[in-house]
């Protein structure tokens, strides 16, 4: 549905920092299927960890909050950069790593979202298998 180069042109962050690789579905404020290729070449593993490379937690709610900014997407507004943000984790689960040569599915679905703010719950796969669970809360940028 989204490729990279649609992607990076409206998210916020910059090199070295983009998080999604593809948007595969997307029902605006409903729902969003992403998905990051974890390549060994990611800057996160200059250091976590020298003698094995795992992904850091906090890397993949990175991963699952820059999915979940899509929800706020429409081709149709001809939008430039995304405008929300997130602001809270209300709870996060991490069930398995996540290693270089993983593709990480990362399934959004919008619990309550309003103009100015909205709650999500967020689960990262891996082949179908789930690694990460997290609720957050995004708020618009003002």
């Amino acid at each position: 549905m989204l490729n990279f180069e649609e992607i990076k042109n409206v998210l916020p962050q910059k090199f070295p920092y983009y998080m999604v690789d593809r948007i595969l579905k997307l029902k605006e404020k409903e729902k969003v299927i992403g998905i990051k290729n974890i390549s060994g070449n990611e800057i996160c593993f200059l250091g976590h960890f020298p003698d094995k490379s795992i992904v850091p937690a906090t890397m993949v709610l990175e991963i699952m909050a820059q999915v979940a900014t899509f929800l706020f997407y429409s081709r149709k507004r001809k939008q430039q950069k995304l405008n929300f943000f997130l602001a809270m984790i209300k709870e996060a689960k991490f069930i398995k790593s996540v290693f270089p040569g993983d593709q990480l599915k990362v399934f959004i679905n919008g619990i309550r979202i309003t103009k100015d703010n909205a709650y999500v719950h967020a689960i990262a796969t891996i082949e179908e298998e789930t690694v990460a669970e997290s609720d957050m809360i995004f708020v618009r940028r003002k």
